[in-house]
């Protein structure tokens, strides 16, 4: 039997992978904030699923994945689906602080001790939520575009490392656009909902992907972003943009 941990498994993405995982028949070790949403799924399966209660942005985090890996009996692939980030044009000190506690100290902290474990066991697979707001700086949200853009270089330098240590780690970098989860507290366009988003990214794990965009309309839309001149893209108003 084939072993995953998610992390932020408690709601959205997270929540509907570890679903799709445990269906088709994977032990499922489930993590976040709120033991009773986790206590809920482990109800809804008790043969699939183990949880632990683990807050990314504190210290204990990788204790608290060893104990989960431990009461699933292992791990093959680890899911880090935890994030934080919103709207935030004025750059409010204590929400930027929080994005980046989450989105890069906490995912630091975990995907590191993933990858350890994963060396001393000889193979696994990192998984990761980034986003296509990595793609490029974005104004309406400094921090957050900014930290999934930290999180793209950081699976690419463990891609590397993996490679040039044969260390047989594989990487996957997951990067949907708008998804409706608690996470998005406005209505968006081209929003996706989360089991749709949740099905693609599970197929392409068993597939063994490096990159994921997630959906076809994204892959054009960063296609097009990338192709914006720097001076060029300094001058858009993404916020009236998302907001019509």
């Amino acid at each position: 039997m084939k072993r995953a941990i998610v992390i932020g498994a408690t709601s959205g993405i997270g929540k509907e992978v570890a679903r799709i995982l445990a269906a088709k028949g994977w032990k499922v070790g489930i993590a976040g904030r709120r033991e009773s949403l986790l206590k809920q799924l482990k109800e809804s399966d008790p043969e699939s699923f183990e949880y632990e209660v683990l807050d990314v942005t504190s210290e204990d985090a990788p204790d608290r994945l060893a104990s989960l890996i431990s009461k699933t009996g292992g791990m093959d692939l680890y899911i880090h689906s935890s994030g934080y980030g919103m709207i935030n044009q004025d750059l409010d000190p204590e929400e930027q602080m929080k994005t980046i506690k989450t989105n890069i100290t906490g995912f630091v902290r975990l995907v590191n001790y993933a990858f350890h474990h994963f060396r001393a066991q000889g193979s696994g697979h990192i998984a990761a939520i980034t986003s296509v707001a990595g793609t490029r700086g974005m104004g309406i949200n400094a921090a957050y575009s900014s930290s999934k853009r930290f999180q793209m270089t950081y699976l690419t330098a463990l891609a590397q490392l993996s490679e040039n240590r044969k260390f047989n780690i594989r990487i996957t970098d997951i990067r949907p656009g708008f998804v409706k989860t608690d996470f998005l507290h406005h209505q968006y366009p081209l929003c996706m909902e989360a089991p749709y988003v949740a099905g693609k990214i599970v197929k392409g794990l068993l597939k063994g992907k490096r990159h994921m965009t997630i959906d076809w309309r994204y892959r054009i839309i960063v296609f097009a972003w990338n192709l914006i001149p720097g001076s060029l893209w300094e001058k858009i108003n993404l916020y009236k943009m998302i907001r019509k």
